[in-house]
């Protein structure tokens, strides 16, 4: 049986050698049982599509506003970088930010990062500073709270109804779409196969 490089398991540190047989499956740490892989052949290519279509909704959820208040005969909308401005001009320049950076520029920087990584690798090309972008794309991931802001966005709305109408725009309708279209591209990106893929674009420039 052949074998190939060294696996580190996430969950003892145990250190195995890779199956080439399991290459195209999956495969378990032999000392814990943890699944150290699961192979999905079109994986990146479905990640890819998932992005491409997140970044139409992430345009879209941040043009049009969230939501529409109505009481009284009077109106009122906003975008969620209008809402930012507002939290800030109302003196919550820490509510403010922590808004901005989880809701719009970490899940900006998580899209923009994955795209650059497997659009290039897509056209058999290695992208620039791969290493450090892929760091980048795992610590950008852990900030992206689209979830929690829309949980605590519906919680608001229902609050709200009690006092006025309150009606959910474009903008809303967008951002739960954007979640589950990241939720879909982090569950279709297969590290291993990326990886593996690096690697043969590297041999096969090495031979030219």
């Amino acid at each position: 049986m052949r074998s190939g490089a060294l696996i580190v398991c996430d969950q003892c540190d145990s250190m195995l050698r890779e199956n080439q047989q399991d290459l195209r499956g999956s495969a378990s740490c032999s000392c814990c049982g943890h699944v150290l892989y699961r192979s999905h052949p079109l994986g990146l290519y479905r990640c890819l599509v998932f992005l491409i279509t997140a970044v139409v909704f992430f345009i879209i959820a941040n043009i049009y506003p969230i939501v529409t208040i109505s009481s009284d005969g009077l109106k009122n909308s906003s975008t969620l970088l209008e809402a930012v401005y507002r939290l800030y001009q109302d003196g919550i320049p820490s509510i403010a930010l922590l808004v901005f950076l989880t809701t719009f520029l970490m899940p900006a920087l998580q899209i923009s990062c994955l795209i650059y990584l497997l659009l290039p690798l897509k056209l058999g090309r290695l992208p620039l500073r791969f290493g450090l972008i892929y760091r980048l794309a795992h610590l950008v991931k852990t900030w992206a709270m689209l979830e929690v802001f829309l949980l605590g966005l519906m919680v608001t709305i229902t609050k709200l109804n009690a006092f006025a109408s309150v009606k959910p725009d474009v903008g809303l309708i967008s951002f739960i779409l954007l979640m589950v279209l990241l939720t879909a591209a982090s569950a279709n990106f297969d590290k291993h196969r990326f990886w593996k893929e690096l690697e043969a674009i590297k041999k096969l420039r090495c031979q030219r």
